[in-house]
């Protein structure tokens, strides 16, 4: 009976953090930058290495694809958003799950958002869903400051979790 209210409780603190992470990464969502067709949002990469670290990549892949859908609801995000923010997460949280290692998730992030998913955007989302041509070099290029910049803040945010006694050694 302990145990089933442990992990009760368990569950419960997740959707808690998954929830207060994807409105936080939505009210940060009018400070993306538009480069092109594609609205870079260094608010997501921060929120998306907190994600990786605090909830592990199956979660953040849910906050980020909240986070997206939300965004491009209320058109202030673009389809690039979702393999942009999506694919990044689950390195992140994968890098992280491995190693124990921040600057691995943030790595991961990097590689995941500004290379793997800008790639996916220019090769895919682009051309068939947005109806627009779009060079790869171009969009990574432009993915890769945000990416850069969000990722290397959400290093800051864990550690300032860690801090806080939010996060276990």
């Amino acid at each position: 009976m302990a145990l089933e209210t442990s992990l009760r409780r368990s569950q419960t603190r997740q959707i808690a953090y998954a929830v207060v992470l994807s409105s936080l990464a939505i009210a940060l969502s009018p400070l993306s930058i538009p480069l092109g067709v594609a609205k870079v949002f260094p608010g997501q990469h921060f929120i998306n290495v907190i994600a990786a670290v605090l909830l592990g990549p199956w979660w953040g892949l849910a906050i980020a694809f909240v986070t997206s859908l939300v965004r491009n609801l209320l058109g202030i995000g673009t389809p690039l958003a979702f393999p942009g923010s999506m694919i990044g997460v689950v390195l992140a949280g994968l890098a992280f799950r491995a190693t124990r290692r921040v600057w691995l998730a943030v790595l991961g992030e990097l590689i995941g958002s500004a290379i793997i998913g800008a790639t996916l955007g220019a090769l895919v989302v682009a051309p068939l869903v947005m109806h627009k041509s779009m060079a790869m070099l171009t969009l990574i290029l432009a993915f890769l400051p945000s990416v850069g910049l969000g990722a290397v803040l959400g290093w800051f945010g864990v550690q300032a979790l860690r801090r806080a006694g939010w996060l276990e050694e």
